[in-house]
């Protein structure tokens, strides 16, 4: 188990992931920052990012974990069923220079 990052570092990669990552429905683009997913997304891929276990596969399981509620709750479905596939290597690009950093 690891530390609780600290809060400088957890919002830096916050602001990384959430101006990078976005949402895509019906062709409209919403990102995580804008739908105040960014800080739960980088909580939940923090401890990859520190423990050096940056792959695809780590992170999209990271992302079906996490749900959002849609249709005002009625629905819950898994953030990477909404995450483009083209946001895929951003994100990986965005973690990779977070770590890069730290």
């Amino acid at each position: 188990m690891y530390d609780s990052p600290p809060a400088e570092k957890l919002e830096k990669l916050a602001a990384n992931v959430g101006e990078v990552v976005y949402i895509d429905v019906a062709k409209w683009h919403l990102y995580l920052n804008d739908a105040k997913l960014h800080t739960l997304v980088a909580q939940r891929l923090y401890p990859l990012v520190v423990d050096d276990r940056l792959d695809e596969s780590d992170v999209t399981a990271v992302l079906r974990d996490i749900t959002v509620p849609v249709g005002g709750g009625r629905q819950q479905l898994p953030l990477m069923d909404l995450i483009p596939a083209s946001c895929m290597g951003d994100l990986l690009r965005a973690l990779e220079d977070f770590q890069d950093q730290v």
